[in-house]
């Protein structure tokens, strides 16, 4: 699944009159890129949720063939759901046995999603998120085995779940890398009527993390890009152009 509902808003004024999926980096659009990349690790069976602007990704798909994979389109038109809302809306689109990835359309990486994709089929994870050391203020907090127990916001000080006894020397502070794998078992934890409409997956993962098993995949950051805003787009028009 591509989540390419976004609004866009940091990149203003090039999403004032298109979908943020669709600006370009180095002469191919975000969503391209992402749809190439899922192709290529032998994904072809495709959701992306829109919302603003979304008329345009369905015409610019339609245009490409789709780019010879199956895509299906969750229509978020109406309501913008947020990410863990827009997973839950999709579910009938991602009914299956099988685990199933989820990319932000504004992240462009290096990463096998190949090997990612095999590392949680070979794991008991519920969910295994990409992680990486870049400096931020929000952080989640993995155990020695990188298996989620909290998250932070060094800016406010801000710990959930609030009884958890950190700082502490007993987790590390990872970023979340906007790339996941989630088994279907993960959706009888959004039974709750709390995860219900428009709802962030972070805080959805950081509560059910006592129980579910949400594991972190720690990587490089040096070829990992959110093109959702100016500097780093910039900063990834340099390095796909030199490719």
């Amino acid at each position: 699944m591509i989540f390419a509902a976004g609004l866009g808003t940091r990149l203003r004024p090039l999403t004032d009159n298109m979908p943020k999926a669709l600006v370009p980096v180095a002469g191919k659009t975000m969503l391209e890129r992402v749809i190439l990349k899922l192709k290529d690790a032998g994904f072809h069976d495709i959701t992306i949720n829109i919302h603003h602007f979304g008329g345009q990704i369905i015409d610019f798909l339609r245009a490409n063939q789709n780019f010879g994979v199956d895509i299906h389109i969750s229509d978020e038109r109406g309501e913008l759901l947020d990410t863990g809302g827009g997973i839950k809306k999709a579910r009938p689109l991602l009914e299956s046995n099988e685990p199933f990835l989820i990319h932000n359309a504004d992240i462009l990486t290096d990463l096998d999603l190949n090997a990612f994709y095999h590392h949680h089929l070979e794991s008991d994870a519920d969910a295994t998120l990409l992680t990486n050391h870049r400096k931020t203020s929000r952080y989640l907090l993995m155990n020695q085995d990188n298996r989620l127990c909290g998250w932070t916001n060094l800016s406010t000080g801000e710990v959930l779940p609030k009884e958890l006894d950190y700082p502490s020397d007993h987790y590390q502070l990872q970023a979340f890398g906007c790339v996941h794998v989630l088994s279907p078992s993960i959706f009888r934890y959004m039974k709750d009527e709390r995860w219900t409409g428009k709802f962030s997956i972070i805080p959805f993962y950081v509560d059910i993390c006592p129980e579910a098993r949400i594991q972190g995949f720690p990587i490089d950051s040096e070829n990992w890009f959110d093109v959702g805003k100016p500097e780093t787009l910039a900063k990834a028009e340099a390095y796909y152009a030199s490719l």
